[in-house]
């Protein structure tokens, strides 16, 4: 897997400063996309073991909120092959750390290819493709309105959807 930046300080993505790994590689192709140079799954640079360990480092900070996944597409098969290691490590180490996840994906298309290890480590998946005409720069972290933000755990341990409740940001 490739990634195009880290944000060592991000504020835009998710509650309070986060840390945000923007992965290459999408097959959705959203029209009006914000980030269409990580579409291609060869762009950036290889997500080794010093870009992993430069990312726990940077989440060991006290004033770190979590991590956020975006791209590019987190949960394409080939980045969610990476990821899902990464994450337990994250997970273990720092337990208090939120993972916010960004993906194109709804969580059902998530679940019915079998996506459920991975979920099983993210805390908030904003969830579905971008659309343009649906675009809304009033929503909080999400881009179009069609866009879902998803309690994780509270879903999975309900089975049906639970909305992230905006007002606890954790």
């Amino acid at each position: 897997m490739n990634y195009m930046e880290i944000k060592k300080s991000d504020i835009a993505n998710g509650p309070g400063v986060r840390v945000s790994l923007f992965v290459s590689g999408c097959t959705h192709h959203c029209k009006g996309c914000f980030n269409p140079d990580t579409w291609d799954f060869c762009a950036g640079k290889p997500f080794d073991d010093d870009v992993r360990e430069e990312i726990i480092s940077l989440l060991e900070r006290d004033y770190i909120a979590g991590l956020t996944l975006l791209g590019g597409e987190p949960m394409e098969p080939e980045n969610r092959a990476v990821l899902l290691p990464f994450l337990k490590i994250v997970k273990d180490k720092l337990p208090t750390k939120t993972i916010w996840c960004y993906s194109g994906y709804t969580l059902e298309e998530l679940q019915d290819q079998g996506a459920d290890e991975i979920l099983g480590l993210i805390d908030v998946l904003v969830d579905g493709e971008f659309v343009l005409e649906k675009k809304d720069i009033r929503l909080a972290f999400r881009g179009s309105s069609n866009q879902r933000i998803i309690d994780v755990p509270a879903t999975l341990a309900a089975n049906e959807i639970v909305f992230f409740d905006l007002g606890t940001r954790k």
